[in-house]
């Protein structure tokens, strides 16, 4: 299988560098994005649908599935943990603001 990346994630690095460079300005996208995050419920939809129809599936490989959620909730723990750590020494030595 070829390298595939949903549009989604496309779309929102774009908008992530779009943005970064300064080529759209926030206020040009605040009122979208307002817009979004106020119904941020409809977007689970497709996902409880989903879970809904393959709850025989996904019952059969539940611990698989509780193991992968597992240990990438304490791999993000720890990861953002060591980068804050990280950037309150560079705080405290003086380096950024």
């Amino acid at each position: 299988m070829q390298g595939f990346i949903p549009g989604s994630v496309l779309g929102m690095i774009l908008l992530f560098l779009c943005l970064f460079f300064k080529i759209i300005k926030p206020d040009n996208v605040k009122s979208v994005s307002v817009v979004l995050s106020k119904n941020m419920a409809v977007f689970f939809i497709p996902a409880g649908v989903g879970l809904m129809v393959y709850a025989e599936i996904l019952s059969k490989s539940l611990f698989t599935i509780l193991a992968a959620i597992a240990v990438s909730t304490v791999l993000t723990i720890v990861t953002v943990a060591l980068i804050q750590d990280n950037f309150e020494k560079r705080r405290a030595k003086g380096g950024t603001k």
